[in-house]
């Protein structure tokens, strides 16, 4: 018990000083972290050419997007546990050269089976690098400054995902669809060189180190996987299928036994107490909320856009622009607001606006009606990201900050997989073809759940934020 109050008073003491290059440090993780956000939303304006390129199925699209996420998701808690043992430091730049490499490989990508293991590599860099580098953010700042770098991490993230759109329009439509992985080689470089400069050494205690809840890691990624496919699978075998309610089922006994495996483990994963915790578990739905509303937003446009409309991959980008504005100015907005209305009034408000926006293109499929509907569900979805973070991460311990941001960044990825798997299911008709009947349903959909969620999130969302000093506090 002694060694565990140690470690994090020590690691407190060192990142708190606070270190006069903090916001500089920050600047350099957000672009980090901002490669792993683009490279959920990046790839979808070059979905179409990569379907051409690669022969690629609607089945191998989705997973384009959602191997990507489902292991990044799925190792996330394994990777804030390794910061946690290892330190972020050193964890931060591991993941981010594993990415780095993973990128290179995806982009020379010649079958759609390299494609998908390039994506899976990619995935476990990202999950090794976005929990400890959000970590380092919780650490090195600290009361009101904490809301603010929360608030710069929540707008890189929620207007990186949009820009990713246009940046992948850019590329696509100039040297090709494969410098949206290939940009990230010489970013990455950079970066991990920067950071190991900067970034303020922490060597973990020499008391004894908890083993890798491997099991644990299988199970939970495992079960989201068979998840995952029963979304996917839904959109060719029917959602009441018998295929897709044995994938469910086995999901959910793969959940429950990753629950039970937890309070056994002498090594847990993860405390299931700590997602226990209301502030946590709902920072975790929100952000799946979130994550999984924007997802379904360019999967939907990219292919409306190109397929539909038959616009070039630099003109479907440039149409997502307000997308990107709209996050980033919902995100800082309500980054000023969080302190003064509180996490609830915020929370159901931009789950109302992201319901109104999903609206207007579920009744009118014509480019102005898509464009401005999904710029006002943007601003909403911006706004729920900073709401996530600040909820989930408010009242954390130090030495809690690497497991948390793991559930909060797992939950992130989780919905990005949730998202494209139930679009590309619903809207299959309209991927395949040229009906717009399946890009109706779709926004239809997303509208149905964003106002379903602002209802929930009215009766379970805290309404102010705890005291800092209290963290840690139950």
């Amino acid at each position: 018990m002694e060694d565990s109050m140690t470690q994090p008073a020590a690691q407190q003491a060192e990142l708190h000083e606070p270190l006069p290059g903090r916001w500089r440090i920050l600047g350099f993780l957000g672009v980090a972290q901002l490669m792993l956000i683009l490279d959920v939303t990046v790839v979808a304006i070059a979905l179409p050419h990569m379907e051409t390129d690669l022969a690629l199925s609607r089945e191998a699209l989705t997973w384009t997007v959602s191997a990507y996420t489902l292991t990044f998701g799925g190792l996330m808690l394994l990777g804030g546990r390794i910061t946690d043992l290892l330190g972020a430091k050193r964890i931060v730049i591991a993941g981010l050269l594993l990415f780095t490499v993973a990128s290179l490989v995806t982009g020379l990508a010649g079958t759609a089976a390299m494609l998908l293991a390039g994506r899976v590599a990619q995935g476990v860099g990202a999950a090794l690098l976005s929990p400890a580098a959000l970590s380092l953010v919780v650490a090195l700042f600290d009361g009101e400054e904490r809301n603010k770098a929360l608030g710069v991490w929540s707008a890189l993230g929620g207007g990186g995902a949009a820009l990713g759109v246009l940046l992948g329009g850019l590329l696509t439509a100039g040297p090709g669809w494969s410098w949206v992985f290939h940009i990230n080689v010489p970013i990455g470089l950079v970066i991990a060189v920067v950071l190991a400069v900067l970034l303020p050494a922490r060597t973990p205690s020499a008391a004894s180190r908890p083993r890798l809840d491997v099991l644990g890691a299988i199970l939970v990624t495992s079960a989201s996987a068979s998840l995952i496919y029963a979304l996917i699978a839904a959109g060719e075998k029917g959602w009441l299928s018998a295929l897709t309610g044995w994938l469910v089922l086995a999901a959910a006994v793969g959940y429950v036994l990753f629950v039970l495996w937890q309070r056994w483990a002498r090594s847990p994963l993860m405390d299931v107490r700590l997602l226990a915790r209301r502030p946590v578990a709902v920072g975790a739905f929100l952000i799946l909320m979130a994550t999984a509303l924007m997802i379904a937003v360019f999967f939907l446009g990219t292919f409306y856009f190109q397929h539909a409309l038959g616009y070039g991959a630099l003109q479907a980008g440039l149409l997502f622009l307000p997308v990107a504005l709209a996050t980033m100015l919902g995100a800082n907005l309500t980054g000023r607001l969080l302190g003064r209305w509180g996490g609830r009034a915020l929370a159901v408000a931009g789950l109302t606006v992201a319901a109104i926006g999903m609206a207007v293109p579920a009744f009118s499929t014509n480019v102005v009606s898509v464009v401005a509907g999904v710029a006002v569900a943007a601003a909403g979805t911006g706004a729920m990201f900073v709401i996530a973070s600040a909820t989930a991460l408010g009242q954390v311990a130090p030495h809690e900050a690497g497991i948390a941001s793991g559930i909060v960044s797992t939950f992130h990825e989780f919905g990005a997989s949730i998202g494209a798997a139930v679009i590309s299911s619903v809207a299959a008709a309209s991927l395949a073809g040229t009906t717009l009947h399946g890009f109706t349903s779709g926004f239809t959909v997303a509208a149905i759940a964003s106002a379903v969620g602002a209802v929930i999130a009215a009766l379970v969302t805290p309404g102010r934020p705890s005291p800092t000093g209290q963290a840690g506090s139950q």
